[in-house]
């Protein structure tokens, strides 16, 4: 048995078909077989290992070299995608091994934060990821929106394809990428494929000449749904320009769909408003991302609050030994020898990783089985990573 990076090009006959068999509808049709050879323009980044044995593949995985923000942040971050296995090779271990071999390369690369979508969260969980919030999906009718119809707002929208429109809409997620916790944007040959497939619309708010929210969308039918993806707006202001030209839509679509951050609050955005939010974390298709922080360098420099602990970290391949966290500045500094006494706490690579990214207090680590954090380092760790929704907003 070997394990290998492959090309772009051998993932036709590797990866792909273990994941195409993992999480498409199967056996797959010949068409579909075919359009795997236009995927790999958008694949040619990405590090894809595979296991083998005789030449046949068993287990493999990719990983795509992307950025994140983390409490302000911008991160080299490892996006995992494609963990699939053989199905006479299930339950061998070949993933943990694919798995661990590429966050040691992804890691060794620089990359300080890795995030995925995972089958199964308890899998990946033994791998020091935590789960962040998922996006919520809000759906309305367009005649809900009629007083934004009789509003005077400043500002323009602008309307084309998202093929047109593609230069826009990248400039404005870097800026979302530099602004939000939690964001993340796959790198350029990635991202370049919602242009080159050119299935949305793009509506573009501007004020004063200044690009302040945006969302592609489709329709399915007359009278049907008109389809939004991630509604990303900078204020207010935007949010109602964009809400104002669905409202145009009354007599077009029975109902509206868009995708918002988890601290966003729908039933909040016009009285009367009749809305549905919702977020189902499920498996093996629907679940909740996850994260990890891959190298304690991520924790260096970040925006914190005041405070010092120690931490001991236990039971992970990549975040080990004793450190100071140093938070009295106000950024963040790993210290390598403490003076006096200082609060300790004992974190797996998952609880530290749950408080960089905001999703849990500390209080809440020993009741997951993440850590033993006593009072005082609570009150410390409490007070250098504050609460905060990430959003992670590129999908896998």
């Amino acid at each position: 048995m070997t394990i290998r990076r492959v090309t772009a090009d051998e993932r036709l006959t590797s990866s792909f078909p273990l994941a195409a068999y993992a999480f498409e509808a199967s056996p797959l049709a010949a068409a579909r077989i075919d359009e795997f050879r236009d995927y790999l323009p958008y694949q040619q980044g990405n590090r894809s290992l595979v296991v083998e044995e005789n030449g046949t593949a068993l287990a493999a995985g990719s990983a795509i070299p992307m950025r994140q923000n983390l409490r302000g942040t911008v991160l080299p971050m490892a996006g995992v995608a494609g963990v699939a296995s053989h199905p006479l090779a299930r339950r061998q271990g070949h993933v943990r091994t694919v798995l661990n071999q590429l966050l040691d390369e992804m890691r060794d690369e620089g990359h300080r934060l890795s995030a995925l979508y995972p089958f199964r969260p308890s899998f990946y969980a033994r791998f020091g990821y935590v789960g962040l919030p998922k996006p919520r999906t809000v759906t309305f009718a367009p005649a809900d929106l009629g007083p934004l119809l009789r509003a005077e707002l400043p500002g323009e929208l602008s309307w084309e394809r998202i093929g047109t429109g593609y230069d826009t809409w990248r400039a404005f997620t870097e800026r979302c990428l530099q602004q939000r916790h939690g964001f993340s944007i796959f790198p350029d040959y990635r991202a370049v494929g919602i242009r080159d497939r050119d299935e949305y619309w793009l509506l573009t708010a501007r004020v004063d000449g200044e690009v302040t929210g945006m969302v592609t969308y489709r329709i399915d039918n007359h009278g049907g749904t008109l389809i939004g993806n991630e509604l990303l707006v900078a204020d207010p202001l935007a949010r109602a320009l964009l809400l104002q030209f669905f409202a145009r839509h009354v007599d077009q679509v029975e109902r509206v769909t868009v995708q918002v951050a988890a601290d966003e609050l729908p039933e909040l955005w016009l009285t009367d408003l009749d809305v549905l939010v919702e977020a189902r974390a499920g498996r093996p298709d629907s679940s909740a991302p996850m994260a990890r922080l891959l190298s304690l360098d991520a924790l260096n420099g970040l925006s914190s609050g005041p405070g010092r602990v120690r931490v001991e970290l236990t039971g992970d391949r990549w975040l080990a030994g004793s450190h100071l966290l140093d938070g009295t500045t106000g950024a963040l500094e790993l210290v390598a020898d403490a003076t006096g006494r200082v609060p300790t706490a004992t974190l797996t690579a998952a609880g530290l990783s749950a408080l960089a990214y905001g999703v849990l207090d500390p209080a809440e680590l020993p009741l997951r089985g993440l850590g033993e954090v006593p009072a005082d380092a609570a009150t410390e760790l409490r007070s250098i990573f504050p609460r905060q929704v990430p959003y992670l907003f590129a999908d896998f």
